[in-house]
């Protein structure tokens, strides 16, 4: 039998909360069902919560829409977190991206390095049969919890659109631990979620 374990996971952790984050402890618990088999499995944290974050703002877009031959200096140091933040997804097999709800929708770091990793020529480019992602062959998991809005009903903006981002840049194997709606029966939701972590893991 083949071992489809991952070598090499992505961890990005979008909870602004490090004490009390339901969606840091599915993670953990992603992560280590993940390398039970395979211990040396190198794991790369991107902590959004850690202050290192950046936006997009006109000297990025200047420089992203620069042909590379032809950056300056200051162009390449501009690009040059958004560069990292790529490099780790390349680096990757696997993706474990937690989702925590603020106010309907992604937290606004996990929005920020979504507009620094989806980037022409890096990750994805258009062709004449329209956008081809690059980063295929990768499988992403992402880290569903919510207070209230449940994974896949019409007010859940976040679901669908990371689905959308990942498959737009290559990562089609895009699957869902959902802990949605968690002040309606938290403990039943909790642990669905951690049954649902121990069939992806097998």
């Amino acid at each position: 039998m083949t071992d489809t374990s991952p070598r090499h996971i992505l961890r990005v952790d979008a909870s602004m909360r490090r004490e009390g984050s339901h969606s840091r402890v599915l993670a953990d618990r992603v992560i280590d069902r993940l390398t039970t088999r395979r211990p040396d499995t190198r794991v790369t944290v991107r902590d959004l919560a850690d202050g290192s974050m950046r936006l997009v703002d006109e000297a990025w877009i200047g420089a992203n829409f620069t042909d590379p031959a032809q950056r300056s200096d200051d162009q390449k140091a501009a690009l040059a977190f958004s560069d990292r933040l790529v490099s780790e997804l390349r680096a990757a097999d696997t993706i474990v991206i937690t989702v925590p709800i603020y106010n309907f929708t992604i937290p606004a770091s996990l929005k920020a390095w979504i507009d620094l990793v989806a980037r022409a020529r890096e990750t994805f480019r258009y062709t004449e049969a329209g956008p081809e992602g690059l980063l295929t062959g990768k499988r992403a998991i992402l880290v569903y919890v919510s207070g209230g809005v449940a994974a896949g009903s019409e007010t859940d903006f976040a679901t669908d659109y990371m689905k959308h981002v990942l498959n737009f840049i290559g990562i089609t194997d895009v699957e869902i631990i959902d802990a949605g709606q968690l002040m309606f029966a938290e403990a039943e939701k909790l642990e669905a979620a951690h049954a649902r972590i121990e069939t992806l893991a097998a």
